[in-house]
Parts: structure tokens; C-alpha cells; sequence
């Protein structure tokens, strides 16, 4: 018999932190709570999405026709360094880190985090970071040189204004906050889990935060010291990448992409989680090959440090060098490739439910393995020395973060959006923008890749007359105004179902895991008691006893 197994009464209740209070505004900006500042952090990446797609649309008038004249060279580069950093660091960095905050402890059975105070510190300095970043356009100017921000032109001879010099402050501040996140979800992993949850029976998701975690302490920390290098070339004279002083350029590039691609698994590694847990529960089957998607995660992280140089093979550092990247570059696809099957045998024979949610996990299927396999083209040498400087990558980048991250994140929004709310979203409507946005994704970045092979170049404000530019340009930039309308639709969405939705119940897609054993939102206090796990389905055990995972164990204890 399947017994409940009492978890103890939590420390004292933190001042703030009840999730139903009506305290108002003070309640949540003081709360403690990881459930709130989990959706704190949801919310931030939602303000910064619907900011930088502001400067996306206005980036596409530009480029909408030839030698159009919208916008000037220096405020193109503005609002191209400022689209670019916000939608990494400030829209799916935080979307991340709130979905791993909020569902991490519900998922593992504890009643908070490990360090609740840190957590509520890592994400308002994360936000303050952001705040400082805009502040810059009142300030001077904001940062010009790219949101990869390139040595020497991120120098104070090549970009005087204090734009560069909030870009290392502000993404000092959301990189410092990263980390203790990252760090707290580790300790709370560990040291939090119920009662006989044992590695083996963690949920995909909270793998791959688990993983995520240790990525975020090795990455992180290379971003961090190039800023407060550069701060230092800046304001005080230094010589690190001031090649005219004796400093490397190359430096720069070899420290931000220590952190960049690794950045890039940072971002994609919970949405595969994500994507796991939405795949099989609706598809009613356990996720195939539970050890290969763990295995490939752990495997993924660690190959990530060794691929940074592709992002610099036109630099000339030499046919060894290239060719140790360009191999460790094509290894890295190979778990990758892993996870795209795993997801297809739970699909396959599966009884499928084709929610919003489950479209947007089969869309990103799609579109993330279009991204990996132009990925994979860069690494081949001699056609990234032709590719690397065209729109070619923006489509790779683009169908990697938004094809892949926030098709993922929008997956799991519409999955867990009841169990956060006690609200149900509209399926009708989730349709249209499920639509809307996947057609005008499509039509905005597929026609860049062709635009890349016939040269145009990226990072310019504009381009000349030549044949087919001005027609893929133009549709290029219809498409980013469908996804525009389809944003408004979200939003509309989200207003809905948050004012009159329909009453969500406990667990109202027949989930898998602890989070659905709670109340619609959860209350302060997670769990009074839990059952104990014998899976990684531990509520599919418990609500399915004749069919649960535990009768396959052998063990006379894991009986019925």
C-alpha cells in the first residue's frame, strides 16, 4: 500500500512571502517566496520581450526597403546592441531562471529554496541591472558596439558616450545575480528533496536546471571578469584589450565566448527540461529513454566549453586550432540529436493531445532542429568563413533562441500557467497566437538564411539595390510585424484568463510530477505530506496505481 510520508513543518514564514496575501505591491516586493519571485522573473522577461521586439519592429522599418533612410547609422547600432542584449540576458535568461525557481522545490517536494533571502536578492539586482542598462539612453547615448561588443570599438577612442560603460554595469549586476541563482538551485537540489527522492527518479526538468546550474558557475564568471576588465580599460587607463597599449583584442573574444556559447545551453537547457515533461504528458507515455536525455544533458554541458572558438575562426588563429573546434563543434550535435529522438519515440504511438502547449513543443522540434543543422554548417571551416559575416547567422542565432529557448519557454508558459494562476488559458485563442507566431517566425528568419548565401551582410543599417534583397527584406520584416500582431493576441490572452478565466484545478492535464499535487496556485506552505516516489512519474504512480511505474520495481517494499 502506497502510504503518505509526512515532510517537516517549514522554518517560520519569511516576512512577505504568502503567495494569496493582499498586501499588494509592498507584498511581493518583499517577499522571500520562491513561487513569487519566480513569477517576478517571468513577468521581468515578459516586460523585456515586448521592449526588445519594440526594437526589433523598429530595426525591420529600417531594412524593410533599400538605402532606406528611417533610421541613422548610430541609432541603428543602438537599438541593435540594445535588441540583442536584452533578449539574451533580460528576456530568456530571467524566463528561465523563473520557470527553475518556481517549479524546481514544488517538483522535489521541499517547501522553499535554500536560500530564500539570496534568492529574492539574485533577482532584484538581476532587474536593477536591466533598469541601469535603459538608463543609458538618458544618460548619453546607450552601448553601440553590438551585444557581443567587440574589442577594439567598445574602446573609450572608438565609443566615447557612457553607453559601454552601463552595458558592463548593468550585465554585471544581472550576471552577479545569475550566478547566486544558479548556485542556490544546486544547494536546493541536493539538500532539499523529500524524503527517498533519490537522483535516479528526478524529473527531466529538474535535471536539466541541476545541470544548467553547474554551466552558469563555469560560464558566468568569464562575462563577469571581461566587464570589470573593460570597465578598467575605460575608467582608468587599463591595457587589456587596448592593442595600441599592448593589450589583445582577441582577448575580449576569447573571454566573452568562454561565456557565450556555453550562454547559448544556458538558455536551452531548461526548455529541453520544459519540453520533456510537456512531450510526455501529452502524449500519455513515460519519456523514452529516461538515462539518454539525462545523459545527453551532462554531456551537452561539458562539450559546451570546448566549441567557443567557432565563433572566431575568420580571426586567423590557424588550420590546429580550427580544426580541434571546428571537430569538438559537429561532437556537440551528437547529444543533441540524442534528445530530438527521445522526444520523437515518446511522441511515436503515444495518445496525443494537441493543446497549445504540445503544438508549441511539436513546433520547436521543427525549428530548433533547423537551427542545430545551420549550426552545424559553421562548423565546417571553409563555410564559416564565407557564412560568418552574413545573415546567414542571424537566422541560426535566431532559430536556436527563439525556435528553440522560447518556443520551449512558451511551451511550458501554457502547461504550467494553471497551476500558477488557478486560471485556464484559452485554447482558441492560444491557437491563433499560436499560429500567427509560427508563421510570422518562419517568414522573418528562414528568409534571412537565403539572404545570407547571397552575401548581404549583417550589422548594417542598411543595404544597396541588389537583386532579391529588397523582396526577402521586405518579407523578412512582414513577418516580424505578424509576430508583432501575434504578441498582441498574447497579451489579450494573458488579460483574459487572468481576469475571467475558467477555474484551474489541481492538476488538470493529468501531470506527472509533485507540482500537481498542490492546490491551483500553491499556497505558502507547498506540501503537508507526500507520497513516496518510486519514479520519475511519482504522482502518475500515485493517481494510477494499477499502472504506475512503482509495480515494475522488484523490490517487495515498492509493492502495492
Amino acid at each position: 500500500m502506497i502510504t503518505d510520508v509526512t515532510i517537516p513543518e517549514p522554518q517560520a514564514p519569511l516576512p512577505g512571502a504568502g503567495v494569496n496575501s493582499s498586501q499588494g505591491l509592498l507584498q511581493w516586493i518583499s517577499s522571500v517566496d520562491h513561487k513569487q519571485i519566480g513569477i517576478l522573473y517571468l513577468l521581468m522577461s515578459l516586460f523585456y520581450l515586448l521592449v526588445g521586439g519594440a526594437l526589433a519592429l523598429l530595426m525591420r522599418v529600417q531594412l524593410m526597403a533599400p538605402e532606406n533612410q528611417f533610421l541613422g547609422p548610430e541609432a541603428y547600432n543602438q537599438l541593435f546592441t540594445m535588441h540583442g542584449t536584452t533578449m539574451i540576458f533580460f528576456v530568456l535568461t530571467p524566463a528561465i531562471l523563473g520557470f527553475s525557481v518556481y517549479l524546481t522545490p514544488l517538483m522535489i517536494g521541499a517547501n522553499e529554496m535554500a536560500f530564500p533571502r539570496l534568492n529574492a536578492f539574485s533577482f532584484w539586482i538581476a532587474f536593477f541591472g536591466g533598469l541601469l542598462l535603459y538608463f543609458s539612453f538618458l544618460a548619453g547615448g546607450a552601448p553601440n558596439a553590438g551585444w557581443f561588443n567587440y574589442a577594439p570599438l567598445n574602446q573609450m577612442q572608438y565609443s566615447s558616450q557612457p553607453g559601454i560603460d552601463y552595458y558592463c554595469i548593468g550585465l554585471l549586476l544581472a550576471g552577479i545575480g545569475t550566478v547566486g541563482t544558479g548556485a542556490n538551485l544546486i544547494v536546493t537540489i541536493i539538500s532539499l528533496r523529500s524524503h527517498g527522492f533519490k537522483y535516479r527518479y528526478l524529473p527531466i526538468f529538474v535535471w536539466m536546471v541541476f545541470i544548467n546550474g553547474f554551466l552558469i558557475l563555469a560560464a558566468f564568471p568569464s562575462l563577469n571578469a571581461a566587464l570589470v576588465m573593460l570597465l578598467i580599460d575605460r575608467q582608468l587607463d587599463g591595457h587589456f584589450f587596448n592593442t595600441a597599449s599592448g593589450g589583445s583584442a582577441l582577448l575580449w573574444q576569447h573571454l566573452f565566448w568562454l561565456f557565450g556559447h556555453p550562454e547559448v545551453y544556458i538558455v536551452v537547457l531548461p526548455p529541453f527540461g520544459i519540453i520533456s515533461e510537456v512531450i510526455q504528458v501529452y502524449s500519455r507515455k513515460p519519456i523514452f529513454g529516461y538515462p539518454f536525455v539525462v545523459g545527453s544533458g551532462f554531456a551537452i554541458a561539458l562539450l559546451a566549453f570546448g566549441v567557443w572558438v567557432h565563433h572566431m575562426f575568420a580571426t586567423g588563429m590557424g588550420n590546429t586550432m580550427n580544426s580541434f573546434f571546428a571537430a569538438s563543434s559537429m561532437l556537440i550535435g551528437i547529444p543533441t540529436g540524442v534528445k530530438i529522438f527521445n522526444w520523437l519515440g515518446t511522441m511515436w504511438g503515444g495518445s496525443i493531445r494537441f493543446t497549445t502547449a504540445m503544438l508549441f513543443a511539436t513546433s520547436f522540434l521543427v525549428e530548433f532542429t533547423i537551427g542545430g543543422l545551420s549550426g552545424i554548417s559553421f562548423a565546417i571551416v571553409p563555410i564559416d568563413w564565407q557564412l560568418t559575416d552574413t545573415y546567414y547567422v542571424v537566422a541560426h542565432l535566431h532559430y536556436v533562441f527563439l525556435g528553440g529557448s522560447l518556443f520551449g519557454l512558451l511551451s511550458g508558459l501554457f502547461y504550467w500557467f494553471p497551476k500558477m494562476t488557478g486560471r485556464m488559458l484559452n485554447e482558441k485563442l492560444g491557437r491563433w497566437f499560436f499560429w500567427l507566431f509560427v508563421i510570422g517566425f518562419n517568414l522573418t528568419f528562414f528568409m534571412q538564411h537565403i539572404l545570407g548565401v547571397i552575401g548581404m551582410p549583417r550589422r548594417v543599417y542598411t543595404f544597396p539595390n541588389l537583386p532579391g534583397f529588397g523582396l526577402l527584406n521586405l518579407i523578412s520584416s512582414l513577418g516580424a510585424f505578424l509576430m508583432g500582431v501575434s504578441m498582441l493576441v498574447f497579451l489579450y490572452l494573458l488579460y483574459e484568463a487572468l481576469r475571467r478565466g475558467k477555474r484551474a484545478s489541481d492538476n488538470p492535464w493529468d501531470g506527472y510530477t509533485f507540482e500537481w499535487l498542490t492546490t491551483s496556485p500553491p499556497q505558502l506552505k507547498n506540501f503537508d505530506t507526500l507520497p513516496p516516489v518510486f519514479s520519475f512519474r511519482p504522482l502518475h504512480d500515485l493517481n494510477h496505481p494499477e499502472i504506475g511505474d512503482h509495480k515494475k520495481s522488484t523490490d517487495d517494499k515498492y509493492g502495492t
